[in-house]
């Protein structure tokens, strides 16, 4: 029996992974995330209300506007248009909204 070279095979392999990840770059199927991607705008705290109590917030409005696209809470900057953002909690998942609607406990 004949012994295969190792040196082929390997580079075989890195050739076919280099190929394929060339192949899905090509076909915008790989996106590679920059820093600017995930850029945090500020840092929220929700409040919470109870029937009764008092709360205080501060009378100078935050520098974000937000509303409702697709079910998704949407943040937009107003110091710096064009900059826009969903708003998210500790585990990435999206802050849903229901219009005008009060959410409901499940």
């Amino acid at each position: 029996m004949r012994e295969s070279n190792p040196v082929h095979l390997i580079l075989t392999g890195v050739g076919s992974v280099l190929a394929t990840v060339a192949a899905l770059g090509y076909y915008g199927y790989l996106h590679i995330a920059k820093p600017e991607d995930a850029l945090l705008l500020a840092d929220y705290t929700m409040l919470k209300t109870l029937p009764g109590e008092d709360y205080r917030v501060s009378l100078k409005p935050a520098e974000q506007t937000a509303q409702c696209i697709d079910g998704v809470l949407v943040l937009f900057d107003i110091r710096q248009p064009g900059l826009t953002g969903v708003l998210v909690d500790n585990r990435k998942r999206a802050v849903r909204c229901m219009g005008q609607e009060v959410p409901r406990a499940e």
